[in-house]
């Protein structure tokens, strides 16, 4: 049983699981939005935030401590110039996971982490594509294209008849007028 086992192995040893773990931090310091699979970054979110709350107070010594998990100077500096001020009024959940989908080549869900303070828009690739069919015809039988021509004749005719209508709709009004100047003339 792993009772209050915490964290996930990620089929990594764990000098193996700390360099794959600070690789992914850096490259979404720098980047703010990164592709990876869904128990990666569910990972990672447990391993970057707390180091985007020590940046917020900017100190020698948080900046050692993140060193030393990060192990990258370029990263480390980013974080504490750019990423820090940014989520300083935030009290937490500096990242946002979105599930993209399955990867195509081994069939791994995949999904998008990212910095909150930086993306607030949503990527395209979140929403399901439809599926077709394999043969790619249409689902449409020769009966109801058929039928959808004598629909549009239909239509077509409705179309002229209401026309005429309102013709002689507004026909009807100039006779009347006519009608009562004639009555109005013989009446004299």
């Amino acid at each position: 049983m792993r009772h209050l086992v915490k964290g996930r192995k990620l089929g990594r040893t764990p000098s193996h699981r700390k360099a794959t773990l600070a690789a992914l931090s850096v490259a979404l310091i720098k980047e703010h939005r990164i592709v990876t699979t869904v128990p990666k970054a569910k990972e990672l979110r447990t391993f970057v935030e707390p180091l985007i709350t020590k940046a917020k107070e900017d100190t020698t010594h948080n900046r050692r401590q993140v060193f030393s998990k990060l192990n990258d100077k370029e990263a480390v500096k980013h974080l504490f110039d750019e990423v820090a001020p940014k989520a300083m009024d935030r009290p937490g959940g500096y990242t946002r996971v979105i599930k993209l989908g399955y990867r195509s080549g081994d069939g791994a869900h995949t999904a998008v982490i990212e910095l909150v303070d930086y993306n607030d828009i949503k990527p395209e690739d979140s929403q399901k594509k439809k599926r077709t069919r394999r043969s790619g015809k249409s689902n449409k039988t020769t009966s109801s294209t058929k039928s959808s021509g004598a629909q549009k004749k239909a239509k077509a005719k409705d179309a002229k008849d209401s026309q005429k209508q309102t013709k002689a709709k507004e026909e009807s009004p100039a006779e009347d007028s006519k009608k009562t100047s004639e009555s109005s003339s013989e009446e004299e």
